[in-house]
Formats: structure tokens, sequence, C-alpha cells
């Protein structure tokens, strides 16, 4: 078993890496505002996320409040801001957002280790506070949460060949 993700990464390192995600696919003028940690109120809305599998198993988690997620998707995919976003429009953007960031934290995680397909809906359930890195931050007033938490089960099979 490896260590928890608390000694493999810190609430810091997370911020930065979405931070810079955000830049390049939400925009470059857009920011994250960092807000609380594991104390904070969870965030209720739709999640995304991707399963890294190697020397620690776990889960990339992207929550975002309900109101946020069509500016988000209408943003990401340059929309006017009168354009409905559908729902398949919302899962591809948190989808990708989550695969993105999953990616940006596997490759700072010990490996070899891949990365699952991107899967949508809510929440997975968190592992123990020990195995969880969980950062939240604010974007144009809509909450959302990056939760980076060890595997509650086995993990599953995944499509990504190890680099």
């Amino acid at each position: 078993m490896s260590a928890p993700i608390t000694h493999l990464l810190d609430g810091e390192t997370v911020t930065a890496v979405a931070g810079e995600v955000w830049s390049a696919l939400v925009g470059e003028e857009e920011y994250l505002v960092p807000g609380f940690g594991l104390d904070g109120p969870p965030v209720a809305g739709p999640s995304a996320w991707v399963t890294v599998t190697g020397p620690w198993n776990g889960l990339v988690v992207l929550t975002c409040d309900q109101a946020g997620t069509a500016d988000l998707t209408r943003s990401v995919l340059q929309m006017r801001a009168d354009e409905e976003a559908t729902e398949e429009d919302v899962d591809d953007v948190l989808r990708e957002l989550a695969n993105i960031l999953g990616g940006n934290v596997k490759s700072l995680l010990p490996g070899p280790s891949v990365l699952g397909l991107p899967e949508t809906g809510a929440a997975p359930l968190r592992a123990s506070d020990e195995d969880t890195c969980r950062v939240a931050a604010s974007w144009r007033g809509h909450h959302l949460a990056i939760t980076i938490q060890g595997a509650t089960e086995a993990p599953v099979f995944t499509t990504e060949v190890p680099l």
C-alpha cells in the first residue's frame, strides 16, 4: 500500500495545478479564487472524476455548484451568454476538466500510473480524511471543489497505457 495522498500532494500544489488548467481551458483571464479545505461546506452539484491506478489508487473529482455549470460550459465552449448549454454539453465540459486535472495530478504521483476514462454523476464516496486532499475555490462567484481521494473499493480496469 502506498502513502496516503496527503503525504504525496498538498492543497497548494492542487490549487496551482487547477489554476493552470482553468486558465488554459476556461480562459486566460478567468481565475479560480482559492477557498476552503476539508472542513469547508460541501459543494452541491454535478461531479466528474477520473480514476488513477498505480502505486497510489484513487480518484480526482471535480464538483461544481449547479448554478455555475451552465456558465462554465458556455465559457469553455465559447458560447454566447444567451445560448443554452445542454446537459450533454455540461457533462462533456466537466469530464474534460476532470480528465485534464487528473492527468496533471497523475504526473505528480509516483508511477507508473494509468488514468481511467472520465465519468460524471454524483460525487463518489470519499476515503478517509488522511487519504483525501480537497481544495475548494470560486469562479465568478460559483463554488467548486477538487478532491483527490483514495479509492474506497478495488480499482477498476482502465484503458490507458502506462507511460
